[in-house]
């Protein structure tokens, strides 16, 4: 039986990719820098990816996309043509946190991914060795965020430098594989809230 035939989409920052996977092997992930945004060049390089390996989007079996968080247009973007390419070909999706991609680059047992959310914060994580949430999502500022992780060491992996795509694929095709393609309607972005800690550290002092 082959395996499940996926396309993968992360347009969450400048340094957007695309990627063709089979199952969890990757068969292609193509890496493109668009800093004007991917709403104009994001179709011609998904069909540019397909036609080089003979494919059209109907041979999809699935599509994936980096849910954020990120940019919030970049998120809206590729998560939207994500849903509606599988809305169009009757298919499922699977959307993928941005730090659990980036929890599958580490290697040791817990791993806490972050990426730069501007004006002096941080999201950030803690995953285990699974890619289970040790320690939830949260925006905050790095420092204070650093203040929160467990002990036993986790391995720091700041995003920003390394295609996603090709991590995105790998997620979604195991979950897939367990059943937890979604109808593209019930997808929705993971913009990350904000912590109790950052709620508290940023409320004003009362002082007595």
């Amino acid at each position: 039986m082959r395996a499940r035939r996926l396309l993968a989409i992360d347009t969450t920052s400048e340094s957007g990719s695309f990627a063709l996977a089979e199952g969890d092997r990757v068969i292609e992930e193509a890496a493109v820098d668009s800093p004007e945004g991917f709403g104009h060049v994001l179709f011609d390089e998904i069909l540019r990816l397909l036609s080089r390996h003979g494919l059209a989007l109907k041979d999809m079996d699935g599509f994936a996309a980096a849910a954020g968080p990120g940019s919030f247009t970049g998120v809206r973007v590729g998560l939207t043509a994500a849903k509606g390419l599988a809305e169009a070909n009757a298919k499922q999706v699977v959307a993928v946190s941005n730090l659990q991609a980036l929890a599958s680059f580490g290697s040791r047992p817990l791993r806490a991914p972050f990426i730069d959310a501007r004006r002096g914060e941080i999201y950030g994580a803690v995953y285990d060795a699974s890619l289970e949430l040790a320690q939830e999502e949260v925006v905050m500022p790095y420092d204070a965020w650093l203040a929160t992780l467990p002990s036993g060491d986790p391995e720091l992996i700041r995003g920003g430098s390394a295609p996603l795509a090709g991590a995105v694929a790998r997620i979604a095709a195991r979950r897939f594989e367990l059943g937890l393609g979604q109808d593209p309607a019930a997808v929705d972005a993971n913009y990350v809230r904000r912590s109790d800690a950052e709620i508290l550290w940023r409320a004003p002092k009362i002082r007595k």
